[in-house]
């Protein structure tokens, strides 16, 4: 599993060694899928933005934060109607797949917040005046920042956060990496037992907490909102931590070899004897 900002791309342009990596990790047969926290742009758009960066891939193959969230909301609130604090692109795909959405506070049975560039002081008024008598509720996903291609910026997170500091309820979920549903649909595409597979990204409390938690191996590249320093401070510990992605295939195809970089922040010794 691949992360797509801040591991693969940055904004469309492709970070150092990516297009090269994917390949070789192809031509060693590996199955692949980009899984993204990103619920504004449905998997065709991942599709054609990866191809711009010279990176080939399949709408298959693309998980992103909204297919998860619809996921969720189809197996515990199908027959609600949804308040959404989000962007036109995940409100289209809630309704492609059949979900019900609504601006009208007397008909709201359910809300769904997430990144809105477009937030402000009335956004989070008429949160309070729909969700705050204990409507149930969703995020997206959890990331605070997200990595555009000059700074940091808010993501979902940083709105969920407000919604939430105005509430009396905590949201009901939190889709996206790395939830147990987004999990689900990752091993689905890929089509192994997660012992397996191996998740690579650049955030720790998503990407690699999402493949500690299920038993996955685990690579932290350097590229995106994490640097070395913030491995010492994580409750996760990768099992590889790679400047970028151009040095993963070489410890795929090392396999029983840590490679060039391996995580040694906890354990001294890890340099000579391979974590796995």
């Amino acid at each position: 599993m691949l992360d797509v900002d801040g591991t693969v791309v940055r904004g469309r342009d492709p970070l150092t060694g990516a297009p090269e990596a994917v390949e070789r990790l192809r031509e060693m047969g590996l199955d692949v899928c980009f899984c993204s926290n990103n619920p504004t742009k449905e998997p065709a758009a991942y599709v054609e933005r990866l191809a711009a960066a010279g990176i080939d891939a399949s709408v298959e193959e693309v998980v992103t934060a909204a297919d998860s969230t619809v996921a969720y909301l189809r197996q515990s609130h199908a027959d609600d109607a949804l308040y959404v604090i989000g962007e036109r692109g995940l409100i289209e795909q809630l309704e492609a797949a059949g979900m019900a959405v609504t601006d009208d506070r007397a008909e709201a049975t359910a809300g769904v917040v997430s990144i809105d560039r477009s937030f402000g002081y009335d956004d989070l008024t008429r949160a309070l005046a729909v969700l705050g008598d204990g409507t149930p509720y969703v995020g997206t996903d959890p990331d605070r920042v997200i990595p555009a291609p000059d700074a940091l910026v808010p993501g979902s997170g940083a709105v969920l956060n407000a919604v939430r500091g105005v509430l009396d309820h905590d949201p009901d979920a939190v889709l996206g990496k790395p939830s147990a549903t987004a999990r689900e649909l990752v091993l689905d595409v890929l089509g192994h037992p997660p012992e397996e597979c191996l998740v690579v990204g650049d955030r720790l409390d998503t990407d690699i907490a999402l493949g500690a938690d299920a038993g996955m191996t685990t690579a932290l590249v350097l590229t995106g909102v994490t640097d070395r320093g913030d491995v010492a401070d994580s409750p996760y510990d990768p099992d590889f931590v790679l400047d970028d992605l151009g040095a993963l295939p070489d410890v795929v195809e090392g396999a029983t070899v840590v490679g060039s970089t391996p995580n040694t922040d906890t354990d001294p010794d890890a340099a000579e004897e391979p974590s796995r």
